[in-house]
């Protein structure tokens, strides 16, 4: 594992508040190691699970523990339905998630619902929205739809949202409900290749079956609390399993309404940072608005003489990711003005 200098003792006269950590992409699954879809990216399957770990055991030492951690989606991988293993396998990394002496906040990604049914994860111990806040008098900042989506205060003046990037998706949905038909039909409209995972000769490539998108009801959602979060000078992070900046991803990986999201999100100044998981190379880029788009590494592609996860140190001016193993180290200054508008 990398020795790294720790932001939480190098950022000058900051203070730090708090910190919080990050995993992505754990995708366990009780087999050998294998590859990719493509067959050029090696992919360690049982060793996922010590990494996990590693990550928990190194939360746990910290001096200043990390409030929670965020777990960005794909926690196993979809070779367990096929093993008929799922709920055995899944069994086995929340027992590890429990060695963890703080929170942890569950995203789903495609893995889960190539494993189990939205009704499900709904009932199961990867819904964390047990753990959401409340906003006293502000009834339009509780999510009222199916989407798995809520919101968090750990620390005043700071508020995470976990975002449901499946909310529009075939995945893990009744195939013969209204929502499934319409989900197909959005999909089948932008891509007309048999085989739905394939993004060949797409001019939106990221209109693919393993991918998803937002519902207008959870984005008009996500618009009502962060003009809370504007109005009550908060700062806030945004999860979600996939990402919605292209230049902090590759072009296939994205949600499928991605612009619409960066819509909403480009309208308030509150947002820090958005952090995703999906594509397992990582990623980064700051958008014009000021606002940071984190691609995680995934763990499921690192080596085991490496690691994958990071802590996040927060400061009243910015906020400073130090990444283990292959997850790379960044500073997320806060923006200081508002641009002028930008289109993706």
């Amino acid at each position: 594992m990398d020795d790294k200098p720790n932001p939480g003792t190098v950022s000058g006269s900051s203070e730090l508040l708090f910190s919080f950590g990050v995993i992505a992409d754990i995708q366990y699954a009780n087999l050998e190691d294998g590859y990719n879809y493509q067959g050029n990216r090696r992919r360690y399957y049982r060793h996922s699970l010590l990494h996990l770990q590693g990550a928990i055991e190194h939360w746990n030492k910290e001096s200043s523990p990390p409030c929670c951690v965020l777990q960005l989606g794909d926690i196993i991988d979809g070779y367990n339905a096929q093993y008929k293993a799922s709920e055995k396998s899944l069994e086995l990394v929340m027992n590890v998630f429990q060695m963890l002496k703080v929170p942890v906040h569950h995203t789903w990604g495609n893995h889960e619902f190539y494993n189990f049914s939205r009704d499900y994860l709904t009932n199961s111990k990867l819904n964390t929205k047990f753990l959401e806040d409340q906003i006293e008098h502000h009834p339009e900042t509780v999510p009222t739809g199916s989407y798995y989506a809520y919101h968090f205060v750990p620390f005043p003046k700071f508020r995470f949202i976990l975002l449901d990037s499946y909310d529009l998706s075939v995945l893990g949905v009744d195939q013969s409900s209204p929502k499934y038909q319409l989900c197909l039909k959005m999909l089948k409209e932008h891509n007309p290749n048999m085989e739905l995972n394939s993004p060949q000769g797409l001019s939106e490539p990221q209109y693919v079956q393993f991918n998803g998108g937002f519902s207008q009801e959870q984005l008009n959602w996500l618009n009502e609390v962060l003009t809370f979060s504007d109005t009550n000078q908060e700062k806030v992070v945004i999860v979600s399993h996939l990402p919605i900046y292209p230049k902090a991803s590759d072009t296939v990986c994205l949600a499928w309404n991605y612009r619409d999201a960066l819509a909403v999100i480009w309208s308030h100044e509150c947002v820090v940072c958005f952090f995703a998981g999906h594509t397992h190379d990582g990623g980064y880029s700051e958008d014009p608005f000021g606002v940071h788009h984190i691609n995680v590494e995934g763990v499921i592609e690192t080596a085991p003489d490496s690691q994958a996860f990071g802590t996040v140190y927060v400061y009243p001016d910015k906020m400073m990711l130090k990444g283990r193993g292959r997850v790379t180290d960044r500073i997320m200054n806060y923006r200081k003005e508002k641009p002028f508008p930008f289109l993706v």
